[in-house]
């Protein structure tokens, strides 16, 4: 005979499963295109859909992944419209960063992007990991500076670029799946 904590633990996983879910995505590169592919291969069930932000046009979902690049430590414009128009869904986000990596870069990407997010959503978190860019942007930073402090600021640049050329890698992506998991594991606990 199950428990009822037993039991409530298969309710809320069964209503998980049930749930919708949207992963809407703004991808330049292809970054962000990768992460959202991995974000919604580890989705659980059959109900759920991914679609960039161009091919987007109102689906209904419980949950919803909304993934943008961060051009100027923020989300694109597209992706500020969407979040804006949402009303009472789970939200979580997921981005690509080219110019720079680490927790606090992250938190005010963050920051600014959550800010979008209605009162009444429910906002479940945010995935950041680092992603390669277009040697066009490495080109802007060979050019030396005869300043000694931007001279520092852009051999650190240079390397910045040269570590993100390996990214997202396995690693992001595996800490991307983590994420879903979280979210899922949340949504799980507020059903």
């Amino acid at each position: 005979m199950l428990r009822r904590s037993t039991l409530w633990q298969i309710l809320k996983r069964e209503k998980v499963k049930n749930m919708d879910y949207m992963v809407v995505y703004s991808s330049k590169t292809g970054n962000t295109k990768k992460i959202a592919t991995e974000i919604f291969s580890a989705l659980p069930g059959m109900s759920k859909d991914m679609q960039s932000i161009e091919e987007y046009k109102g689906k209904d979902a419980d949950v919803f992944f909304i993934g943008f690049w961060a051009n100027r430590g923020t989300c694109d414009i597209s992706i500020i419209d969407m979040l804006s128009e949402l009303r009472g869904k789970k939200i979580a986000l997921f981005g690509t960063c080219g110019m720079g990596s680490g927790e606090a870069y992250y938190k005010s990407i963050e920051q600014k992007v959550n800010v979008w997010i209605p009162d009444d959503c429910e906002y479940m978190g945010t995935f950041l990991c680092q992603g390669k860019m277009p040697m066009k942007v490495r080109e802007n930073y060979e050019i030396p500076m005869e300043d000694s402090r931007q001279e520092v600021w852009r051999k650190k640049m240079l390397q910045n670029f040269d570590e993100a050329l390996f990214h997202p890698n396995d690693e992001d992506l595996r800490h991307a799946r983590e994420f879903v998991n979280q979210v899922l594991k949340c949504a799980s606990d507020c059903a």
